[in-house]
């Protein structure tokens, strides 16, 4: 059963990782796919195409959803190439780790920045399409992070729990319209990034979440797929925890 036919998603930073993922699982369940990228063209377009193969339409788009102007041009360039704006997944997103006494201005400024303000350019961009449509799904992707903080993560706890307070705030806006607006919380998901790090740290990880695994990038896709589809259809101003039990 595909739960996500003929609905059109944005996707942010979608050419590698989590977004990645989703771009595949969503397309898998039959939606058209708009995603952005910020640098690997290459990889981006090598998505597009492959994911295609599935019958489905997939644009890579570089863009920055830190930018207010690139949000809304990157909008007005997807209504035209597809039509409507069923989803919105705003996934985009970086750390700059550092404990607070040695994080510089700049770092914690960047983080808030792409990972916090990019929620309000692409919300705020996609808004007046899913109004007039009287439907829409926006999920926002969130951390553990954000709900517990992080020692080392001041910048990036602080833009998790923003998007956590936003998107009940749009929950609330938006509900009477139908559109609804809610949040995933990873915990540790093993992408390429952990496969670089330590494995005996990256099991002592693992060994501390209930589960005893790390989650995979399909984990959290197939949260994202509930949380588009109509399933989900009396669900809004929630946060999903999908962190295998992490913060039981």
């Amino acid at each position: 059963m595909k739960l996500l036919e003929g609905k059109t998603a944005i996707i942010t930073g979608g050419s590698r990782g989590i977004g990645k993922g989703i771009v595949e699982v969503f397309a898998n369940h039959g939606a058209n796919i708009a995603f952005t990228y910020n640098a690997s063209s290459e990889a981006a377009e090598a998505l597009a195409k492959e994911v295609s193969k599935l019958g489905v339409i997939a644009k890579a788009y570089k863009s920055n959803a830190a930018s207010y102007s690139d949000s809304q041009e990157l909008v007005a360039q997807v209504l035209k190439d597809f039509d409507s704006i069923d989803i919105l997944v705003n996934n985009a997103g970086i750390t700059k780790d550092n404990l607070l006494m040695r994080m510089s201005e700049d770092d914690f400024d960047k983080v808030i920045e792409v990972n916090l303000k990019s929620v309000f350019n692409m919300t705020k961009a996609v808004q007046r399409t899913m109004l007039k449509q009287r439907k829409g799904s926006i999920i926002n992707m969130s951390s553990v992070v954000g709900v517990k903080g992080n020692a080392g993560q001041s910048n990036y706890a602080a833009s998790k729990a923003g998007i956590i307070g936003f998107s009940k705030s749009m929950a609330l806006e938006l509900g009477s319209r139908d559109i609804r607006s809610n949040v995933i919380a990873p915990g540790f998901i093993e992408t390429e990034m952990t496969a670089k790090l330590d494995e005996v740290t990256v099991q002592s990880w693992r060994d501390a979440i209930p589960l005893k695994r790390g989650g995979s990038t399909l984990d959290i896709a197939n949260a994202c797929v509930f949380l588009a589809s109509d399933l989900s259809a009396y669900i809004t101003g929630q946060v999903l925890n999908v962190d295998g039990g992490m913060l039981t």
